[in-house]
């Protein structure tokens, strides 16, 4: 349907559809998240917040640990440091929002703040896989060349390598965001908790299947890059663990991937409901599912995924606790 745009005098913009059906533009959207009933509202919302507060703190705890103890002054930690980073900026983008829509006059947004919080979403999105792609890399230099690691993971390095993802992420999308941004939109009810590619695009007032197309190209190629690069660092990790003859060396060798490992698995599993749908009457419940998933779950578990299975962090928050409690 192609829409002609006409005068007028309104507040909103006004256009013509090639029926002749005037179609007024919205200036706010309404996030109608999840339809619950009060008592369960409550409950439900008390468990998203208990989630936030838990993921910001076991975060700021890592950033903490990592930026003040020298022991954990190296590449590993450096990069464990910038995905707390993106997992605190993750959870503030979407999760205060859908909080706040379960009090009477906070389902609204702001075409504006709608459209930032959909770039910073994939922004940190692609940033945070593209971060354990590299993070993977680091693991490989750590144990097939051990020798070399301190040479090949130097400062200079791990700075540009950080640089990399955010400028890789932020040309990733630019185009795509832009091309959303420029839409017409003449429905203001999202059926999501937060401002969403997808749902934003059947608001539209135009046929949107070439920006569908190319956010499908552009998640899948993020996705199969990371995916590609983490791939072939554990086949390295795993074969080079093979060859170590003594049981304590393998242990060893594995403990230090061990987390990244687990978080892989758990970001890319998640991804893994995200393209496996059910049938198109379901899939927009099935999407915010999903996405509680992806934006509360998956960074809550991240940082108590790496200080309690990290032997290292474990013993240095022992020191800080107990150092604390000899103090009081």
């Amino acid at each position: 349907m192609t829409i002609i745009p006409v005068s007028t005098s309104f507040t909103s913009p006004v256009f013509l559809a090639e029926d002749g059906q005037n179609t007024t533009l919205v200036t706010e959207f309404i996030l109608l998240g999840f339809p619950l009933c009060s008592d369960l509202a409550i409950s439900f919302f008390f468990v998203i917040l208990l989630l936030y507060l838990c993921t910001i703190a076991g975060n700021l705890l890592i950033l903490v640990l990592v930026f003040t103890n020298q022991h954990l002054h190296s590449p590993m930690y450096f990069f464990l440091g910038n995905l707390s980073i993106s997992d605190i900026i993750f959870v503030n983008i979407t999760v205060p929002k859908m909080l706040q829509g379960f009090f009477p006059n906070g389902k609204t947004i702001s075409l504006l703040a709608c459209f930032v919080q959909s770039y910073l979403f994939f922004l940190v999105g692609v940033s945070s896989f593209l971060l354990l792609a590299v993070m993977s890399f680091d693991r490989y230099i750590a144990i097939c060349h051990p020798l070399h690691y301190s040479i090949i993971m130097h400062h200079k390095l791990c700075v540009r390598l950080i640089v990399g993802v955010w400028v890789g992420a932020f040309f990733s999308i630019l185009m795509l965001s832009i091309r959303i941004m420029r839409l017409p939109y003449c429905s203001g009810l999202v059926n999501h908790f937060f401002c969403d590619v997808i749902p934003l695009l059947m608001n539209s007032c135009i046929n949107t299947v070439s920006i569908q197309i190319q956010e499908l190209i552009t998640s899948s190629t993020v996705l199969l890059t990371s995916l590609l690069v983490t791939l072939v660092s554990y086949v390295k990790i795993v074969n080079a663990v093979f060859k170590i003859h003594s049981v304590e060396g393998r242990k060893k060798a594995f403990s230090t991937c061990s987390s990244h490992a687990l978080v892989v698995s758990l970001v890319y599993g998640s991804c893994i409901f995200t393209y496996v749908k059910p049938a198109y009457g379901q899939a927009i419940d099935y999407d915010k599912k999903v996405a509680i998933l992806t934006t509360v779950i998956v960074p809550f578990l991240n940082p108590y995924i790496y200080t309690l299975r990290n032997q290292k962090v474990r013993q240095i928050l022992k020191e800080h606790i107990k150092g604390l409690s000899n103090f009081i």
